[in-house]
Protein backbone atom coordinates (compact mmCIF):
# COMPACT_ATOMS: atom_id res chain seq x y z
CA UNK A 1 0.00 0.00 0.00
CA UNK A 2 1.27 3.28 -1.12
CA UNK A 3 0.80 6.39 1.53
CA UNK A 4 1.69 10.11 -0.03
CA UNK A 5 3.65 12.29 2.57
CA UNK A 6 2.71 15.43 1.38
CA UNK A 7 4.72 19.15 2.40
CA UNK A 8 3.60 22.62 2.77
CA UNK A 9 4.56 24.79 0.28
CA UNK A 10 5.50 28.76 0.75
CA UNK A 11 3.17 31.31 1.43
CA UNK A 12 2.48 34.10 -1.11
CA UNK A 13 2.00 37.72 0.52
CA UNK A 14 1.31 40.83 -1.41
CA UNK A 15 2.56 43.96 0.83
CA UNK A 16 3.19 47.48 -0.03
CA UNK A 17 6.40 49.21 0.62
CA UNK A 18 6.60 53.11 1.56
CA UNK A 19 8.82 54.95 -1.68
CA UNK A 20 11.10 57.59 -1.88
CA UNK A 21 10.40 60.32 -3.93
CA UNK A 22 12.72 61.26 -7.17
CA UNK A 23 12.40 62.94 -10.35
CA UNK A 24 13.99 60.73 -13.34
CA UNK A 25 12.36 60.91 -16.86
CA UNK A 26 13.01 59.19 -19.56
CA UNK A 27 13.09 61.24 -22.73
CA UNK A 28 13.84 59.78 -26.13
CA UNK A 29 16.31 60.73 -28.48
CA UNK A 30 16.53 57.65 -30.69
CA UNK A 31 15.15 54.09 -31.68
CA UNK A 32 17.55 52.71 -29.25
CA UNK A 33 19.51 54.47 -26.28
CA UNK A 34 20.27 54.12 -22.72
CA UNK A 35 19.07 56.06 -19.95
CA UNK A 36 20.70 56.09 -16.56
CA UNK A 37 18.98 56.10 -13.22
CA UNK A 38 21.35 58.10 -10.78
CA UNK A 39 18.75 58.83 -8.31
CA UNK A 40 17.83 54.74 -7.55
CA UNK A 41 20.64 53.85 -5.20
CA UNK A 42 18.51 51.03 -2.63
CA UNK A 43 20.76 50.12 -0.45
CA UNK A 44 20.72 46.51 -0.93
CA UNK A 45 20.13 46.24 -4.44
CA UNK A 46 16.61 45.30 -5.86
CA UNK A 47 14.80 42.05 -4.09
CA UNK A 48 14.27 40.70 -7.21
CA UNK A 49 17.02 37.69 -7.56
CA UNK A 50 19.55 38.55 -9.83
CA UNK A 51 20.82 34.93 -11.18
CA UNK A 52 24.20 34.60 -12.51
CA UNK A 53 23.87 34.54 -16.51
CA UNK A 54 21.58 31.16 -16.19
CA UNK A 55 17.98 31.01 -15.00
CA UNK A 56 16.37 32.51 -11.81
CA UNK A 57 14.62 30.95 -9.07
CA UNK A 58 12.24 28.33 -10.05
CA UNK A 59 14.48 25.90 -12.20
CA UNK A 60 13.41 27.05 -15.42
CA UNK A 61 10.72 27.94 -17.53
CA UNK A 62 9.07 24.55 -17.19
CA UNK A 63 5.43 25.91 -18.97
CA UNK A 64 7.01 25.69 -21.93
CA UNK A 65 4.47 22.87 -22.64
CA UNK A 66 2.08 22.78 -20.36
CA UNK A 67 -0.18 20.51 -21.71
CA UNK A 68 2.96 17.42 -21.62
CA UNK A 69 3.45 18.15 -18.10
CA UNK A 70 3.83 15.56 -15.67
CA UNK A 71 0.66 14.50 -13.59
CA UNK A 72 1.43 15.11 -10.25
CA UNK A 73 1.36 19.07 -9.50
CA UNK A 74 3.53 20.33 -6.42
CA UNK A 75 1.28 23.79 -6.27
CA UNK A 76 -1.13 21.05 -5.26
CA UNK A 77 0.64 20.42 -1.62
CA UNK A 78 -1.78 22.04 1.33
CA UNK A 79 -1.34 25.26 2.53
CA UNK A 80 -3.62 27.32 5.04
CA UNK A 81 -4.97 30.51 3.48
CA UNK A 82 -3.65 32.82 5.80
CA UNK A 83 -3.11 36.43 4.94
CA UNK A 84 -1.80 38.57 8.01
CA UNK A 85 -1.88 41.90 6.13
CA UNK A 86 -5.26 41.42 5.22
CA UNK A 87 -7.31 39.71 7.95
CA UNK A 88 -10.68 40.83 5.70
CA UNK A 89 -9.72 38.22 3.14
CA UNK A 90 -8.76 35.85 5.27
CA UNK A 91 -11.92 35.99 7.03
CA UNK A 92 -13.63 35.72 3.25
CA UNK A 93 -11.36 32.39 2.66
CA UNK A 94 -12.21 30.91 6.13
CA UNK A 95 -15.88 31.90 4.94
CA UNK A 96 -15.62 29.86 2.02
CA UNK A 97 -13.36 26.88 3.02
CA UNK A 98 -15.94 26.41 5.98
CA UNK A 99 -18.71 26.33 3.39
CA UNK A 100 -17.09 23.64 1.10
CA UNK A 101 -16.60 21.56 4.54
CA UNK A 102 -20.20 21.86 5.36
CA UNK A 103 -21.51 21.16 1.89
CA UNK A 104 -21.77 23.89 -0.40
CA UNK A 105 -19.92 23.64 -2.85
CA UNK A 106 -17.99 26.28 -5.81
CA UNK A 107 -20.69 26.60 -8.86
CA UNK A 108 -19.21 26.29 -12.20
CA UNK A 109 -19.41 29.34 -14.35
CA UNK A 110 -20.00 27.62 -18.04
CA UNK A 111 -19.03 30.57 -19.88
CA UNK A 112 -15.79 31.73 -21.03
CA UNK A 113 -13.05 28.83 -22.05
CA UNK A 114 -11.26 28.06 -18.46
CA UNK A 115 -12.81 26.31 -15.43
CA UNK A 116 -13.58 28.77 -12.95
CA UNK A 117 -15.97 28.83 -9.92
CA UNK A 118 -18.89 30.77 -8.35
CA UNK A 119 -17.62 30.32 -4.79
CA UNK A 120 -20.37 30.72 -1.99
CA UNK A 121 -20.64 30.74 1.42
CA UNK A 122 -22.75 28.90 4.04
CA UNK A 123 -26.22 30.83 3.46
CA UNK A 124 -25.16 29.66 -0.57
CA UNK A 125 -24.51 33.87 -1.54
CA UNK A 126 -21.89 34.11 -4.00
CA UNK A 127 -18.63 35.45 -2.16
CA UNK A 128 -16.06 35.23 -5.10
CA UNK A 129 -14.54 33.73 -7.99
CA UNK A 130 -11.98 30.82 -8.10
CA UNK A 131 -10.08 30.09 -10.90
CA UNK A 132 -7.66 27.02 -11.01
CA UNK A 133 -4.22 27.27 -12.42
CA UNK A 134 -4.68 23.74 -14.13
CA UNK A 135 -8.18 24.47 -15.35
CA UNK A 136 -6.80 27.50 -17.73
CA UNK A 137 -7.55 27.37 -21.13
CA UNK A 138 -4.55 25.69 -22.03
CA UNK A 139 -3.83 23.68 -18.40
CA UNK A 140 -4.35 19.73 -18.73
CA UNK A 141 -7.44 19.53 -16.34
CA UNK A 142 -9.54 22.23 -18.89
CA UNK A 143 -12.74 21.21 -18.59
CA UNK A 144 -14.46 22.75 -21.85
CA UNK A 145 -13.96 20.64 -24.78
CA UNK A 146 -13.68 23.70 -26.72
CA UNK A 147 -10.28 24.49 -25.89
CA UNK A 148 -9.62 20.04 -26.80
CA UNK A 149 -10.86 20.84 -29.66
CA UNK A 150 -8.67 24.02 -30.46
CA UNK A 151 -5.56 21.59 -29.35
CA UNK A 152 -6.25 18.84 -31.69
CA UNK A 153 -7.09 20.75 -34.75
CA UNK A 154 -5.26 23.70 -34.42
CA UNK A 155 -2.01 23.35 -31.98
CA UNK A 156 -0.20 25.88 -34.64
CA UNK A 157 -2.43 28.37 -33.33
CA UNK A 158 -2.17 27.29 -29.78
CA UNK A 159 -2.65 30.31 -27.27
CA UNK A 160 -1.37 33.68 -27.64
CA UNK A 161 2.39 34.09 -28.19
CA UNK A 162 3.18 36.87 -26.13
CA UNK A 163 2.34 35.70 -22.90
CA UNK A 164 3.76 32.97 -20.77
CA UNK A 165 1.00 30.00 -20.74
CA UNK A 166 -0.95 28.92 -18.00
CA UNK A 167 0.11 31.78 -15.59
CA UNK A 168 -3.49 34.01 -15.86
CA UNK A 169 -4.05 33.00 -12.11
CA UNK A 170 -0.81 35.54 -11.42
CA UNK A 171 -1.93 37.67 -13.89
CA UNK A 172 -5.99 37.88 -11.89
CA UNK A 173 -3.45 38.68 -9.13
CA UNK A 174 -0.65 41.11 -10.57
CA UNK A 175 -3.55 43.21 -11.75
CA UNK A 176 -5.12 43.94 -8.43
CA UNK A 177 -1.59 44.80 -7.31
CA UNK A 178 -0.89 47.55 -9.69
CA UNK A 179 -4.34 48.42 -8.93
CA UNK A 180 -3.64 48.94 -5.07
CA UNK A 181 -0.26 50.43 -5.76
CA UNK A 182 -1.77 53.32 -7.71
CA UNK A 183 -4.97 53.39 -5.90
CA UNK A 184 -7.29 53.54 -8.75
CA UNK A 185 -9.85 51.04 -6.68
CA UNK A 186 -11.05 49.31 -9.79
CA UNK A 187 -10.00 45.92 -9.26
CA UNK A 188 -11.82 43.75 -6.80
CA UNK A 189 -8.99 42.57 -4.71
CA UNK A 190 -7.72 39.43 -5.89
CA UNK A 191 -4.92 36.83 -4.58
CA UNK A 192 -3.58 33.44 -4.88
CA UNK A 193 -4.89 30.73 -2.66
CA UNK A 194 -5.29 27.30 -2.54
CA UNK A 195 -9.17 25.69 -2.54
CA UNK A 196 -10.39 22.29 -3.09
CA UNK A 197 -13.70 20.84 -3.63
CA UNK A 198 -15.71 17.95 -5.00
CA UNK A 199 -17.10 20.13 -7.83
CA UNK A 200 -13.36 21.05 -9.06
CA UNK A 201 -12.40 18.92 -12.66
CA UNK A 202 -9.77 16.64 -11.03
CA UNK A 203 -8.24 13.80 -12.66
CA UNK A 204 -9.85 9.94 -12.14
CA UNK A 205 -6.32 9.36 -10.43
CA UNK A 206 -6.88 11.75 -7.67
CA UNK A 207 -10.35 11.08 -7.35
CA UNK A 208 -9.46 7.34 -6.37
CA UNK A 209 -6.90 7.87 -4.39
CA UNK A 210 -9.14 10.40 -2.04
CA UNK A 211 -11.54 7.91 -2.18
CA UNK A 212 -9.24 5.53 -1.24
CA UNK A 213 -7.64 7.54 1.76
CA UNK A 214 -10.75 7.66 2.84
CA UNK A 215 -11.46 4.34 2.99
CA UNK A 216 -8.54 3.72 4.81
CA UNK A 217 -9.41 6.37 7.85
CA UNK A 218 -12.93 4.87 8.20
CA UNK A 219 -11.57 1.30 8.12
CA UNK A 220 -8.42 1.74 9.86
CA UNK A 221 -8.21 4.73 11.68
CA UNK A 222 -4.50 4.00 12.96
CA UNK A 223 -3.61 3.76 9.42
CA UNK A 224 -5.56 6.46 8.28
CA UNK A 225 -4.32 9.18 10.57
CA UNK A 226 -0.86 9.01 8.78
CA UNK A 227 -2.09 10.60 6.33
CA UNK A 228 -1.44 14.70 5.85
CA UNK A 229 -4.10 14.61 3.45
CA UNK A 230 -7.32 12.37 3.22
CA UNK A 231 -9.78 14.69 0.98
CA UNK A 232 -8.96 15.86 -2.57
CA UNK A 233 -6.09 18.10 -3.54
CA UNK A 234 -6.09 21.66 -3.33
CA UNK A 235 -5.79 23.56 -6.65
CA UNK A 236 -3.74 26.97 -6.74
CA UNK A 237 -5.39 29.77 -8.13
CA UNK A 238 -6.89 33.42 -8.01
CA UNK A 239 -9.85 34.16 -6.07
CA UNK A 240 -11.41 37.57 -6.44
CA UNK A 241 -14.22 39.07 -4.20
CA UNK A 242 -17.66 39.40 -5.80
CA UNK A 243 -19.00 42.22 -6.74
CA UNK A 244 -23.16 42.84 -6.59
CA UNK A 245 -25.18 44.77 -8.48
CA UNK A 246 -22.74 44.99 -11.70
CA UNK A 247 -23.65 44.13 -15.15
CA UNK A 248 -21.25 43.73 -18.72
CA UNK A 249 -19.93 47.03 -19.45
CA UNK A 250 -22.07 46.71 -23.01
CA UNK A 251 -25.52 46.61 -21.72
CA UNK A 252 -24.82 49.54 -19.57
CA UNK A 253 -23.15 51.52 -22.86
CA UNK A 254 -26.15 50.57 -25.04
CA UNK A 255 -28.15 52.56 -22.87
CA UNK A 256 -25.73 55.05 -22.55
CA UNK A 257 -26.23 55.60 -26.20
CA UNK A 258 -29.62 56.79 -26.16
CA UNK A 259 -30.06 57.77 -22.23
CA UNK A 260 -27.65 60.72 -21.92
CA UNK A 261 -26.04 60.58 -18.18
CA UNK A 262 -26.65 63.61 -16.08
CA UNK A 263 -23.75 66.11 -16.44
CA UNK A 264 -22.09 64.65 -12.70
CA UNK A 265 -22.35 61.33 -13.73
CA UNK A 266 -20.79 61.95 -16.98
CA UNK A 267 -17.78 63.43 -15.70
CA UNK A 268 -17.44 60.44 -12.68
CA UNK A 269 -17.89 57.84 -15.56
CA UNK A 270 -15.12 59.76 -17.87
CA UNK A 271 -12.45 59.13 -14.33
CA UNK A 272 -13.17 55.92 -13.58
CA UNK A 273 -12.94 55.40 -17.39
CA UNK A 274 -9.89 56.55 -17.39
CA UNK A 275 -8.49 54.50 -14.21
CA UNK A 276 -9.45 51.51 -16.97
CA UNK A 277 -7.14 52.91 -19.44
CA UNK A 278 -4.45 53.23 -17.05
CA UNK A 279 -4.78 50.01 -15.79
CA UNK A 280 -5.21 47.74 -18.78
CA UNK A 281 -2.64 49.73 -20.58
CA UNK A 282 0.00 49.53 -17.62
CA UNK A 283 -0.69 45.77 -17.60
CA UNK A 284 -1.09 45.21 -21.23
CA UNK A 285 -4.36 43.51 -21.07
CA UNK A 286 -4.52 41.49 -24.36
CA UNK A 287 -8.29 40.64 -23.63
CA UNK A 288 -10.56 44.02 -22.42
CA UNK A 289 -13.49 43.88 -24.43
CA UNK A 290 -17.03 45.58 -23.43
CA UNK A 291 -18.46 42.24 -21.95
CA UNK A 292 -15.17 41.58 -19.50
CA UNK A 293 -15.58 44.74 -17.28
CA UNK A 294 -18.78 45.52 -14.81
CA UNK A 295 -20.76 48.92 -14.59
CA UNK A 296 -23.28 48.96 -11.95
CA UNK A 297 -25.17 52.28 -12.19
CA UNK A 298 -28.08 53.14 -9.79
CA UNK A 299 -30.75 55.82 -11.34
CA UNK A 300 -31.83 58.67 -9.34
CA UNK A 301 -34.09 58.54 -6.68
CA UNK A 302 -36.48 60.68 -4.89
CA UNK A 303 -35.53 61.02 -1.06
CA UNK A 304 -38.47 62.24 1.15
CA UNK A 305 -37.94 65.55 3.19
CA UNK A 306 -36.79 65.15 7.19
CA UNK A 307 -40.44 64.66 9.41
CA UNK A 308 -42.12 68.06 10.68
CA UNK A 309 -44.10 68.47 13.19
CA UNK A 310 -47.61 67.71 12.24
CA UNK A 311 -49.45 68.62 15.63
CA UNK A 312 -53.43 70.43 15.13
CA UNK A 313 -53.64 74.09 14.08
CA UNK A 314 -49.56 74.04 13.28
CA UNK A 315 -48.51 75.47 10.43
CA UNK A 316 -45.60 72.93 9.17
CA UNK A 317 -48.73 70.94 8.12
CA UNK A 318 -48.45 70.01 4.37
CA UNK A 319 -50.28 68.59 1.53
CA UNK A 320 -48.35 65.63 -0.51
CA UNK A 321 -48.07 68.01 -3.46
CA UNK A 322 -45.77 70.33 -1.16
CA UNK A 323 -43.94 67.33 0.00
CA UNK A 324 -43.17 66.16 -3.37
CA UNK A 325 -42.00 69.63 -4.40
CA UNK A 326 -39.43 69.41 -1.66
CA UNK A 327 -37.95 66.22 -1.85
CA UNK A 328 -34.42 65.78 -2.27
CA UNK A 329 -33.24 64.03 -5.59
CA UNK A 330 -30.33 62.54 -5.41
CA UNK A 331 -27.65 62.07 -8.69
CA UNK A 332 -27.26 58.68 -10.98
CA UNK A 333 -24.26 56.37 -8.68
CA UNK A 334 -21.80 54.68 -11.34
CA UNK A 335 -19.32 52.41 -10.99
CA UNK A 336 -16.86 50.43 -12.72
CA UNK A 337 -15.17 46.51 -12.04
CA UNK A 338 -12.53 45.75 -13.90
CA UNK A 339 -12.80 41.81 -13.82
CA UNK A 340 -11.06 38.78 -16.04
CA UNK A 341 -7.00 40.06 -16.11
CA UNK A 342 -6.15 36.57 -16.74
CA UNK A 343 -4.59 37.69 -20.18
CA UNK A 344 -1.94 40.52 -19.46
CA UNK A 345 1.33 41.17 -18.56
CA UNK A 346 2.91 39.54 -21.89
CA UNK A 347 6.40 39.04 -22.19
CA UNK A 348 6.78 40.56 -25.80
CA UNK A 349 4.26 43.06 -27.27
CA UNK A 350 1.71 41.06 -29.91
CA UNK A 351 3.88 40.99 -32.75
CA UNK A 352 2.28 38.10 -35.10
CA UNK A 353 -0.94 37.19 -36.14
CA UNK A 354 -3.29 38.86 -33.53
CA UNK A 355 -2.85 42.77 -32.42
CA UNK A 356 -5.20 42.27 -29.19
CA UNK A 357 -6.44 46.09 -29.16
CA UNK A 358 -8.24 47.37 -26.14
CA UNK A 359 -11.83 47.06 -27.28
CA UNK A 360 -12.75 50.59 -25.54
CA UNK A 361 -10.83 52.49 -27.66
CA UNK A 362 -13.84 52.59 -29.64
CA UNK A 363 -15.82 54.50 -27.48
CA UNK A 364 -16.32 58.39 -27.18
CA UNK A 365 -14.92 58.57 -23.64
CA UNK A 366 -11.80 57.65 -25.49
CA UNK A 367 -11.34 60.74 -27.72
CA UNK A 368 -11.63 62.95 -24.39
CA UNK A 369 -8.12 63.86 -23.28
CA UNK A 370 -6.94 62.77 -20.03
CA UNK A 371 -8.49 64.82 -16.73
CA UNK A 372 -6.63 66.94 -14.26
CA UNK A 373 -8.06 63.82 -11.81
CA UNK A 374 -6.25 61.14 -13.51
CA UNK A 375 -2.88 63.17 -13.55
CA UNK A 376 -2.84 64.41 -10.38
CA UNK A 377 -3.47 60.94 -8.99
CA UNK A 378 -0.90 58.72 -11.08
CA UNK A 379 1.45 60.97 -12.75
CA UNK A 380 3.49 62.08 -9.76
CA UNK A 381 4.01 58.05 -8.83
CA UNK A 382 4.30 56.63 -12.33
CA UNK A 383 7.16 59.56 -12.58
CA UNK A 384 8.99 58.35 -10.25
CA UNK A 385 11.36 55.64 -10.99
CA UNK A 386 11.98 54.14 -7.22
CA UNK A 387 7.78 53.50 -7.35
CA UNK A 388 8.30 51.84 -10.81
CA UNK A 389 10.66 49.46 -9.51
CA UNK A 390 9.16 48.77 -6.62
CA UNK A 391 6.06 47.51 -8.46
CA UNK A 392 7.83 45.58 -10.28
CA UNK A 393 9.43 44.26 -7.04
CA UNK A 394 5.89 43.49 -5.71
CA UNK A 395 5.41 41.67 -8.85
CA UNK A 396 7.76 39.61 -8.35
CA UNK A 397 7.23 38.50 -4.90
CA UNK A 398 4.28 37.30 -6.23
CA UNK A 399 5.33 35.50 -9.86
CA UNK A 400 7.53 33.94 -8.22
CA UNK A 401 5.95 31.34 -6.38
CA UNK A 402 4.86 29.75 -9.70
CA UNK A 403 6.81 26.60 -10.54
CA UNK A 404 7.36 27.08 -13.99
CA UNK A 405 8.85 30.72 -13.09
CA UNK A 406 12.05 32.14 -14.83
CA UNK A 407 13.59 35.37 -13.99
CA UNK A 408 14.99 35.83 -17.51
CA UNK A 409 11.32 35.65 -18.69
CA UNK A 410 9.77 37.60 -15.63
CA UNK A 411 11.94 40.49 -16.67
CA UNK A 412 11.14 40.67 -20.09
CA UNK A 413 7.45 40.97 -18.94
CA UNK A 414 8.57 44.02 -16.74
CA UNK A 415 10.50 45.69 -19.56
CA UNK A 416 7.47 45.54 -21.96
CA UNK A 417 5.42 47.06 -18.50
CA UNK A 418 8.27 49.91 -17.77
CA UNK A 419 7.64 51.02 -21.83
CA UNK A 420 3.83 51.02 -21.45
CA UNK A 421 4.55 53.36 -18.24
CA UNK A 422 6.98 55.57 -20.00
CA UNK A 423 4.42 56.04 -22.82
CA UNK A 424 1.16 56.68 -20.34
CA UNK A 425 3.52 58.98 -18.81
CA UNK A 426 4.45 60.97 -22.26
CA UNK A 427 0.67 60.87 -23.23
CA UNK A 428 -0.21 62.43 -19.62
CA UNK A 429 1.89 65.34 -19.88
CA UNK A 430 0.90 65.99 -23.30
CA UNK A 431 -2.51 65.95 -22.71
CA UNK A 432 -3.36 63.57 -25.01
CA UNK A 433 -6.50 61.11 -24.90
CA UNK A 434 -6.89 57.44 -24.78
CA UNK A 435 -7.25 56.87 -28.38
CA UNK A 436 -4.24 58.71 -29.08
CA UNK A 437 -2.03 56.66 -26.36
CA UNK A 438 -2.98 53.40 -27.49
CA UNK A 439 -1.78 54.90 -31.59
CA UNK A 440 1.57 56.08 -30.04
CA UNK A 441 4.80 53.53 -30.91
CA UNK A 442 4.76 50.42 -28.07
CA UNK A 443 8.54 50.57 -26.70
CA UNK A 444 10.36 48.20 -23.99
CA UNK A 445 12.43 49.58 -21.27
CA UNK A 446 14.82 46.53 -20.57
CA UNK A 447 17.29 46.96 -17.73
CA UNK A 448 20.88 46.24 -18.38
CA UNK A 449 23.06 43.79 -16.59
CA UNK A 450 27.07 44.45 -14.80
CA UNK A 451 29.70 42.00 -14.70
CA UNK A 452 31.00 41.43 -11.68
CA UNK A 453 34.08 38.94 -13.48
CA UNK A 454 32.67 36.22 -14.38
CA UNK A 455 29.59 37.17 -12.84
CA UNK A 456 26.55 39.40 -14.06
CA UNK A 457 23.91 41.19 -12.15
CA UNK A 458 20.83 43.66 -12.87
CA UNK A 459 21.94 47.40 -13.17
CA UNK A 460 20.13 50.41 -12.77
CA UNK A 461 21.00 51.42 -16.50
CA UNK A 462 18.11 50.73 -18.75
CA UNK A 463 17.59 50.60 -22.19
CA UNK A 464 14.35 52.33 -24.72
CA UNK A 465 13.76 50.38 -27.48
CA UNK A 466 11.00 50.22 -30.35
CA UNK A 467 9.56 47.43 -31.69
CA UNK A 468 9.82 47.44 -35.47
CA UNK A 469 7.26 44.42 -36.22
CA UNK A 470 3.63 44.58 -36.42
CA UNK A 471 1.13 42.13 -36.21
CA UNK A 472 -0.54 40.61 -39.26
CA UNK A 473 -4.08 41.73 -37.90
CA UNK A 474 -4.22 45.01 -36.33
CA UNK A 475 -8.13 44.99 -36.00
CA UNK A 476 -8.33 42.06 -33.85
Amino acid sequence: MMIDIDSDAPLISIADDNNEETENHLSQNANTRTDSYQDYRPSNGPRSPTGSGGRGSGGGNKESSPLLGSRHEPDNLYHPNTFPDDPRFEELMKLAEDAIEHGVFPERIYQGSSGSYFVKNNESKTIGVFKPKDEEPYGQLNPKWTKWMHKLCCPCCFGRSCLVPNQGYLSEAGASVVDMKLQLKIVPKTKVVRLSSETFNYSALDRTKARTKKNIYQKVPALGRRFNRIGLPPKVGSFQTFVNGFKDADFWLRRFDSEALPESTANQFQLLFEKLVVLDYIIRNTDRGNDNWLIKYDPASTAAPPDTPTTPGSDAIQDADQDQEWSIVNNPEINVAAIDNGLAFPYKHPDEWRAYPYHWAWLPQAKVPFSNEIKEQVLPLLSDMNFVQDLCDDLHDLFKHDKGFDYHTFEKQMSVMRGQILNLTQALKDNKSPVQLVQMPVVTVERNKMKFGRTRADSDVFTQSFAHRAPFFSWC
